[in-house]
């Protein structure tokens, strides 16, 4: 039941560093997408009403972050030329902008862009990824170099690309790349750039969730969501503490955590299912059921794949050595041999969807003993990590449904029900001043009521696709829209 209620661095200019509401990376504090801020925001806007400034940008998808005054995105300049722009979160006004080559980099589904990573910013220091440039960091006030780490470029079978942008704890700039060669989880020191630890991710599949941060009586964790594992960190070591093995195949949504819980919600189905449907059915047309080195060269197109690639998979699982994967060898070649989450080689397995809760604090395998609730749904989303406040967990799923469920135990308490807006979504939903904001590629954004029922109060339409999670900092929302920059306030 719900109501529609209508209603390089360029020239360097001075910026104030009052205190800040700061919205310091994706999805803002502890990736959670709630906003500290308690100033009032707009429920009805549109491309010129409410707006406080608008800045056209080259294309891009990655998230903006605000801290000390100053908005930060990313853009394509050009075909050949990734830019970072820093702006006065209050006017617009570019405070300057630096330009890179992207040099010779695979090319990306094309709902994604090579401008897709969200920057992080502590307000001193703005830090920004991409995949053949690795890790920068920033003077926030002049955008000049501070530290420069090199990281292997990333590489994706599926050319979905790389997507993962750093996130701050502390003194450290932690970063996660779980790709199809070389998987890991990094931890720098925020000031210098030294890398603390490392964690080898071998036993990872392709996932593309940001690390978040539990607080247990224990002290701080840093938990990791992968294939088929929750994995909880010790910050100072990179050791791994706990491991629940609660989830699927591959996850690219972030979990949420509050009050010493971890939420999830997932999509995802078998490996197996997922390589045969892409590479061998969809693509070479015979549909025997059998997976080719040729069939996979064929299905990545005129760039060769990496010899290193098909060490890791065929020769691990080609068990017969006749040169072709099926039947179980598909799960050996692309699971590792201690995890194998997702492993179903029936070609006909649907894709799972879950939502769950884990506690954090524990020790060793907590699948048993940590797991509070597990309920299987079918209206997650594989990308729209949930939104977590006042008790409620809220889902947006691809089309417009939302569904939303209780924490305590995970039932319902309503949907699926659609909200007015039937377009794909790839940004999460924020929650601020009691309003909740949903962007979609389509371009318009639904405010509901932050309420145990589904209440809409406005669509309003921003005239071009939003794919990034919009930031929320001193009574301002900015959204990066394919094309540009709008900050909307009252």
């Amino acid at each position: 039941m719900f109501r529609l209620i209508v209603a390089a661095t360029l020239v360097i200019l001075p910026v104030s560093l009052s205190v800040a509401e700061d919205w310091p990376q994706f999805r803002g504090p502890n990736s959670g997408g709630i906003a500290e801020s308690s100033k009032p925001l707009p429920v009805e806007f549109s491309t010129e009403k409410n707006v406080r400034w608008s800045e056209k940008l080259g294309e891009g998808i990655g998230c903006p972050v605000v801290a000390a005054g100053r908005v930060f995105t990313s853009a394509m300049i050009d075909d050949r030329t990734m830019g970072l722009y820093g702006f006065d979160a209050a006017t617009g006004k570019q405070l300057w902008v630096r330009k890179w080559p992207i040099g010779d980099i695979a090319p990306v589904h094309k709902t994604n862009s090579h401008a897709s990573t969200t920057p992080a910013t502590d307000g001193e220091r703005v830090y920004f990824y991409f995949a053949t440039l690795g890790m920068v960091a920033l003077d926030a006030e002049t955008g000049a170099d501070l530290w420069h780490k090199e990281l292997p470029v990333p590489y994706f079978v599926f050319k979905w690309g790389a997507g993962m942008s750093p996130v701050l704890y502390k003194d450290l700039l932690l970063f996660v790349q779980d790709d199809d060669l070389a998987p890991a989880f990094y931890a720098f020191d925020k000031r210098t750039g030294q890398l603390r630890w490392k964690d080898d991710r071998s036993d990872m599949a392709v996932n593309y969730s940001h690390p978040v941060i539990c607080e247990t009586d224990h002290g701080d964790e840093i938990v990791v969501a992968g294939t088929g594992l929750l994995i909880g960190y010790d910050p100072k070591t990179g050791k791994r503490l706990w491991r629940a093995q609660t989830l699927l195949r591959n996850i690219k949504t972030t979990p949420v955590v509050h009050d010493g819980v971890i939420y999830i919600s997932l999509q995802s189905g078998g490996i197996a299912n997922q390589w045969l449907a892409s590479v061998d059915r969809a693509d070479t047309g015979n549909s025997d059921g059998k997976l080719s080195k040729d069939e996979v060269q064929a299905f990545v197109g005129e760039r060769l794949v990496p010899e290193a690639f098909f060490r890791k998979t065929f020769d691990k699982g080609d068990a017969n050595g006749d040169g072709v994967l099926e039947g179980a060898e598909l799960d050996a070649a692309f699971l590792h041999k201690e995890n194998f989450a997702g492993a179903a080689f029936d070609s006909t397995e649907a894709a799972d969807e879950y939502i769950l809760a884990v506690r954090g604090g524990g020790r060793g395998d907590v699948t048993a003993t940590h797991l509070l609730w597990k309920h299987r749904t079918k209206h997650t989303d594989h990308i729209v990590s949930p939104l977590v406040a006042d008790g409620r967990m809220l889902l947006i799923k691809g089309g417009g449904i939302a569904t939303c469920f209780e924490t305590k135990g995970g039932e319902s308490l309503y949907g699926p029900v659609r909200i007015q807006n039937a377009g794909d979504y790839f940004a999460s939903p924020v929650l601020a001043d009691g309003k909740i904001y949903v962007a979609s590629e389509n371009g318009n954004v639904v405010v509901l009521r932050n309420a145990a029922e589904l209440e809409i109060l406005s669509v309003n339409d921003l005239g071009s696709p939003v794919l990034g999670t919009p930031a929320v900092a001193d009574g301002s929302i900015y959204f990066r829209t394919r094309d540009g920059l709008i900050a909307v306030g009252l």
